[in-house]
């Protein structure tokens, strides 16, 4: 049986960007703090050191099969996965806003229904 390996070359292809280049960017003190899940990003930067188009041209630069698109805050909040991160002054608030999915509904056990 064959498995598709391209979630694993797109999992170790970011895995070194992120230690060559976003490594570099926390040591500088440009990013403030950098989380990632499976193919989403999000970079708290320090405004005064790097501009946001910078950034995302940097990390368009790094692989020609890897192309990042930028969602910005509006009214201090961006969503990010299932969370809303709120800026306040210097500080950080979340706020989980998952939609609740469950229909109570039973599937029969030799269903082949996922």
């Amino acid at each position: 049986m064959l498995y598709p390996i391209s979630r694993t070359m797109a999992e170790l292809r970011l895995k070194y960007i992120e230690k060559a280049y976003v490594k570099q960017g926390i040591e500088g003190k440009e990013i403030a703090c950098y989380k990632r899940y499976v193919d989403d990003l999000l970079i708290i930067y320090n405004q005064n050191k790097i501009r946001v188009r910078e950034i995302l041209q940097e990390f368009n630069k790094l692989d020609k099969n890897f192309q990042f698109k930028m969602s910005t805050e509006e009214n201090n909040t961006i969503n990010y996965l299932d969370i809303a991160v709120h800026r306040n002054n210097n500080n950080f608030d979340t706020i989980n806003f998952g939609i609740h999915t469950g229909t109570d509904t039973t599937i029969q056990f030799s269903s082949n229904h996922p």
